[in-house]
């Protein structure tokens, strides 16, 4: 998993949070970062060194003072999978606050973080998220299909299709059993598991509450929770509806997607998918929102992403920092009626640039809409033009 250059390289000039869902490769990256001979090691991961830390937190200052004895001169210390005993982030504070050393701490859920109003360093320390790869960062390995099927988690690219489809099969089921179970997020496991798969078949879809709760058999509240879950332990996201009035805003609920598309392919089953079918619409659809994301995120701008909803005929994917409104379409032959959400939008007159991104073999002008085809999208994007 090492044979990829990230792009997100957290500065080793201040303490920080690398977050992320699972084998995305944070561990990797710090390691190629900080390997042992740079930085003490605590991995959370380990049952042995979990279950000491959880019993008395206070043991890490006698390895932090340890280390201080040594003669190894090691100024960082890294700690994998930190929300499994958020109770160490106060001794984490107070060796930040004394100068004696900087801290990289890795995680794959902010839940308990947040549930145990656990000490988040003060502003101490940098907030970095990792994705799955993005195109850039797979250089030529990147291959469209093969991403929309299998996704972008590292370990993707040294397996077999068949492999593959095993990999995340398995990712699905520990997530549900690591996750979930062991970190008792739900009372119940059964209605989750009914609730996972249901809004695997809703993605990238505005979120209808009511009826996922009748789906589930659980009341809206308890839906509203698992969506939480789902978010805070980064397997999915959220993207908030735009609307120039406020209270109208405030009626439209979100749309949901999951954080790579392998990952959601695998709780459909879904082991292949043609490129004329809506499926594959969705995907390429996420795909090209994914990569705006992992922009966003690695480059640390203040960037507000939304979607634009009239009605089920009126509709842009991405409306970005409110100005820019992008239309992702799988087609390879753009014509006027993929046209039609954003000239809608454009009457708002809070348009500044459009764009549809699409399969499109040639870059081209339709009225005052720039036609691109993905290549060149993702191109100008990370090259820092679109926004």
């Amino acid at each position: 998993m090492g044979m990829f250059k990230r792009i997100l390289k957290p500065s080793l000039t201040r303490s920080f949070f690398l977050f992320g869902p699972r084998s995305t490769g944070k561990s990797t990256l710090l390691n190629e970062m900080l390997p042992e001979s740079a930085a003490l090691w605590i991995d959370l991961l380990d049952p042995d060194t979990e279950r000491e830390l959880a019993k008395s937190p206070s043991r890490l200052a006698t390895i932090l003072e340890g280390e201080l004895a040594s003669n190894r001169k090691r100024k960082w210390v890294v700690i994998d999978e930190v929300q499994k005993v958020p109770e160490l982030l106060t001794v984490v504070h107070k060796y930040i606050q004394k100068s004696k050393f900087f801290f990289a701490l890795t995680g794959s859920s902010a839940r308990k973080l947040k549930r145990n109003n656990a000490d988040l360093l003060g502003g101490r320390a940098s907030w970095f998220e990792l994705s799955s790869l993005s195109h850039i960062e797979l250089g030529k390995k990147f291959d469209l299909n093969l991403v929309l099927q299998w996704g972008s988690l590292p370990e993707i690219f040294e397996l077999s299709d068949e492999d593959r489809y095993r990999f995340l099969k398995a990712y699905a089921n520990i997530y549900l059993k690591e996750e979930i179970v062991a970190e008792q997020l739900v009372r119940k496991v059964q209605p989750f598991r009914n609730f996972l798969e249901l809004v695997a078949l809703q993605n990238a879809q505005i979120i209808n509450y009511s009826k996922f709760a009748n789906d589930c058999g659980v009341d809206i509240t308890t839906i509203q929770s698992y969506f939480e879950i789902l978010i805070d332990t980064l397997i999915g996201f959220e993207l908030q509806p735009f609307r120039l009035s406020i209270r109208k805003r405030q009626r439209t609920n979100p749309k949901f997607y999951f954080f790579d598309t392998g990952v959601l392919n695998s709780l459909l089953e879904r082991k292949q998918t043609s490129s004329k079918t809506k499926e594959y619409g969705n995907l390429f659809e996420h795909f090209i929102l994914n990569e705006i994301r992992a922009y966003v995120d690695y480059n640390a701008t203040d960037t507000k992403l939304n979607f634009w909803r009239v009605d089920q005929e009126t509709e842009v994917d991405i409306i970005i920092n409110h100005t820019i409104a992008i239309e992702i379409k799988s087609t390879d032959n753009v014509v006027l009626k993929h046209l039609k959400g954003l000239k809608k939008f454009a009457h708002t007159g809070a348009c500044s640039k459009q764009i549809v991104v699409s399969r499109d073999p040639m870059v081209r002008q339709i009225d005052e809409i720039q036609v691109l085809p993905y290549q060149d999208f993702l191109q100008k994007l990370w090259a820092g033009d679109i926004f």
